[in-house]
């Protein structure tokens, strides 16, 4: 039986040996493209290629892709586990022809190497091809049907429909029809009583797509239309997990030799068995598929978070924690503990796993500490909402809180919806339904991009001069308009441009297209499928003529000076703090640089000081750049260039010296370094665990931030009568402040009590309640102190309302002792009924609630509305 690791080794070997170039797998986290935030697919790093946008270096390709999926066809994330096939991470193993073999070459090879190579049971094999769009006035393939008929019986070949037959990039793009290879796994009696052909594409876990042959052969355009691509391409993906399955005699992919390391692992942590019981099987499952995704985008530079691609990989992976607290009772971080298992499967194939192994584990056992602490705190809310809605005597929580509950702390519907049923109780799931379509609707009209067709006025490829110059003469290859956040705008493509598109964290440029009638204003340059466009909210009247490109020179050599300064700080750090420090991340722009590296623990204020004295002390030195284009990765390596994990470089490189500063970079850089000025640190902090951040300012910024500072000394002696010693006087000025802090608690103390006493002492009985009023002025902490005094040390039934001004605003407060929340009363509900004599608002809960108004003159009506809805007055 064959390996996991040789099924890889040998599909590579195979398509080398037929002229195919291997090239390595692109990051799984997906930079310098607005349409994706993971790879979703083999063809995604030959976009470019595909588009017509760079020139094709090797007509043939293969390769292994890592891959992302949590959207989209058979790929909910809340299902990844619960079937034997899905996945949120997946190596694609691809064979790509651009304008090379087409049809008869892809279905042949594929064939040979699924029958003759790997001796998989051809009777077992089923191939669909398109069967025809008469709505779109397109034939069945019928060429790609008479080439599979060369292996396979009538019966074996399928049709099938638009959905699962004809591919296409986007709304827009390269398209064409497609066939997928299926087998059928079952057992020698099932695969006699039903044939498998009928269970093609019915989402039966044994008969199942290894591999898709697309057949780009049209341009879909922004009306839907068709026409011909000038070149055809061939892209194949095949599922590397499923094939193993096939290959190793499994059922599952989650029995193969890929994830049964990790299952055991899990299993003997958690003291549990492979089998006994289902749902422990699919959170071993679960957790298995997820530290997969999490370690391999950690290591491409995509670290959890709450916005886009991070807040995917923190949902992953808080799905994956909450699988194990609910179903294995892990409540202390685990996942962590499986990466060394995780590289002995994976890290011969992706070696980058071993070099960012303590990253990735202080990462991940910070968020899972994290996120089971919200767990907890998830855990307290959802008790206090139980508790009103036995109150309340229902028994259904309302979908709104339940809501709350999974966006804003995390809290998973169905660990929700578990301890609900174990209290007597449930979802109001229809509504918590709605409140996640709004969110949807929210983000979506936030994402939306609408585009129209290219307009072609010349053929050709951009140019880009601006690493020499800042202005250049060019014509508009294609135009188009675009819709976003309903603003019409316009992207341009020049021949020649000195426009610089942003990448690698460094902002696009701005600047003007002047001709000699109009002048049309650049206000950002964009990178799109390696394409520069030039974001304008207009047209040029005259389209064809010859314009000047202008750079906005101000804002490009505060932007160079920036990240110039920011590779002077990353030798700086790596001297400073040690070798470990590598880049994580970078944003240049021409107010600000923004520097991510890795170290696990924060830089002191003397390791900061002695960095900037590093970096200034090269900026006083004048260096010159040093500048190589084009050259090989081998010899920048050889150079001293180091290649940073999740960025995807060419085959050629440029590399950006200054001294013994040796980077590879594709952004602009100063002349020398001298031109900096000054570089000042600003800020340092913790991102992520084991991810520190510096910001930093250079030049003019540097300049106004000291500026800045001293404003600050000068306001702070003209405060202290000009002291000489300033910072003894502000000490001196602190502990004073916090001496009369303490006598002032003391004091207050001293006010509750007696005021307590004597509302006390004037409180009245009424229906067997103690009830204390008061109206007038105060301090709220102090009475919601007093009131929760009152609470606790009073028996019997207690009710206390009070209406207090404080500095300008007003506040009804009520409290009700256990009794009276006992029989029926609740603080929260009357407050929200009184608050409208105070022209406000508030709530809480049944034993306390406050409200904020801004009309003092209401609170004696709010004081009585309480009492009257009370029937205490």
């Amino acid at each position: 039986m064959l390996s996991a690791k040789e099924i890889r080794e040998s599909f590579k070997s195979f398509f080398a040996s037929r002229g195919h170039r291997i090239v390595p797998s692109a990051p799984m986290v997906v930079k310098g493209d607005p349409t994706l935030m993971f790879t979703n697919a083999g063809m995604n790093q030959f976009k470019d290629v595909i588009l017509g946008n760079v020139p094709i270096t090797y007509p043939r390709v293969a390769d292994s892709q890592k891959c992302l999926r949590v959207s989209g066809k058979h790929n909910d994330l809340e299902e990844v586990g619960h079937d034997t096939y899905h996945h949120t991470m997946f190596e694609m193993l691809g064979n790509w022809s651009f304008g090379d073999y087409f049809k008869k070459e892809a279905i042949q090879w594929a064939w040979e190497y699924l029958v003759d190579t790997l001796h998989l049971d051809a009777a077992r094999l089923y191939a669909t091809v398109f069967e025809g769009s008469p709505a779109e006035n397109l034939a069945r393939d019928e060429e790609a049907a008479g080439y599979w008929a060369q292996y396979l019986p009538p019966d074996h070949i399928l049709n099938g429909n638009r959905h699962d037959n004809f591919w296409e990039m986007g709304d827009t793009g390269p398209c064409g029809p497609c066939s997928e290879i299926h087998i059928d796994l079952r057992s020698g009696s099932e695969y006699a009583a039903v044939p498998g052909a009928s269970l093609v594409n019915r989402d039966h876990p044994q008969v199942i797509e290894i591999w898709n042959l697309v057949f780009m052969q049209y341009n879909r355009k922004a009306d839907r239309s068709l026409e011909p691509l000038p070149a055809h391409v061939i892209d194949t993906g095949m599922g590397f997990e499923r094939l193993c399955m096939a290959l190793q005699g499994k059922t599952s992919n989650y029995d193969t030799d890929i994830f049964q390391p990790l299952i055991q692992a899990i299993a003997r942590m958690s003291g549990v068995s492979c089998g006994t019981d289902r749902q422990k099987d699919v959170a071993m499952r679960v957790i298995a598929d997820h530290i997969r995704t999490i370690a391999f985008s950690i290591t491409d530079g995509q670290l959890p978070s709450n916005a886009k691609a991070g807040y995917v990989i923190r949902r992953i992976l808080r799905r994956a924690v909450r699988y194990g607290y609910t179903f294995l009772g892990r409540r202390e971080a685990f996942m962590y503990k499986l990466l060394p298992t995780l590289i002995e499967t994976m890290g011969d194939a992706y070696p980058e796993l071993v070099a960012q192994q303590r990253l990735i584990g202080k990462v991940m056992k910070e968020e899972e500490d994290s996120f089971l602490h919200t767990l907890e705190t998830g855990i307290r809310l959802l008790d206090r909402k139980m508790e009103e809605v036995r109150t309340a005597e229902k028994h259904i929580l309302s979908g709104v809180d339940a809501f709350t509950l999974y966006d804003t702390y995390g809290f998973p519907l169905d660990l929700t919806e578990l301890i609900l049923r174990e209290n007597g109780m449930e979802v109001d799931l229809n509504e918590f339904q709605q409140e996640m379509r709004k969110q949807k609707e929210r983000a979506r009209n936030a994402a939306t991009v609408e585009t129209g067709d290219w307009v072609v006025l010349k053929n050709g490829e951009t140019q880009f001069v601006g690493y020499d110059v800042f202005e250049c003469d060019a014509e508009i290859l294609r135009y188009r308009k675009i819709k976003q956040k309903n603003r019409e705008l316009y992207q341009i493509v020049l021949d020649k441009t000195p426009f610089y598109a942003e990448m690698g964290g460094q902002v696009g440029d701005c600047g003007r297209l002047v001709s000699e009638n109009e002048v049309i204003h650049i206000l950002d340059t964009k990178r799109e499928n390696n394409l520069p466009v030039h974001l304008t909210e207009r047209l040029p009247d005259h389209m064809t003529v010859s314009f000047t490109a202008q750079v906005d020179i101000c804002k490009r050599i505060r932007c160079e000076c920036n990240h110039t300064g920011t590779h002077l700080l990353h030798e700086a750090l790596r001297e400073v703090l040690g070798t470990h420090v590598e880049q994580k991340g970078s944003y240049v722009s021409p107010d600000i640089l923004r520097f991510d590296f890795s170290h696990y623990r924060k830089v002191t204020n003397e390791e900061l000081r002695q960095v900037e004295r590093l970096v200034n002390g090269r900026i006083r030195a004048n260096v010159p750049i040093d500048e190589y284009r084009g050259i090989p990765m081998a010899r920048a390596r050889e150079m001293g260039a180091m290649a940073l994990f999740g960025e995807k470089y060419g085959d050629e490189v440029r590399v950006v010296r200054f001294g013994t500063s040796v980077e590879l970079c594709g952004g602009t850089h100063i002349p020398s370094t001298g031109q900096i000025g000054l570089l000042c640190i600003v800020n340092e902090s913790s991102i992520a665990a084991g991810i520190r951040r510096i910001e930093a300012v250079t030049a003019e910024g540097a300049e106004n931030y000291l500026y800045h500072l001293q404003d600050i000394i000068r306001e702070l002696h003209a405060l202290m009568n000009h002291e000489p010693n300033l910072t003894q006087t502000i000490r001196k000025a602190v502990e004073e402040n916090a001496e009369l802090k303490k006598q002032l608690t003391v004091y207050m103390k001293e006010k509750t009590a007696l005021l307590k006493a004597k509302l006390l002492e004037n409180a009245e009985e009424r229906n067997g309640v103690k009830v204390i009023r008061y109206r007038g002025e105060g301090n709220t902490d102090m009475f919601k102190d007093m009131a929760f005094q009152m609470k606790g040390g009073i028996p019997g039934k207690v009710c206390f309302v009070a209406g207090i001004e404080d500095r300008g605003k007003c506040l009804l407060m009520v409290m009700f002792s256990e009794e009276l929340v006992a029989g029926g009363l609740n603080a929260s509900e009357l407050v929200k009924a009184a608050a409208i004599h105070i022209q406000g608002g508030g709530g809480g809960q049944p034993h306390f609630a406050t409200a904020g108004g801004k009309h003092p003159d209401g609170l004696n009506a709010a004081i009585e509305t309480v009492l009257e809805m009370a029937g205490l007055k």
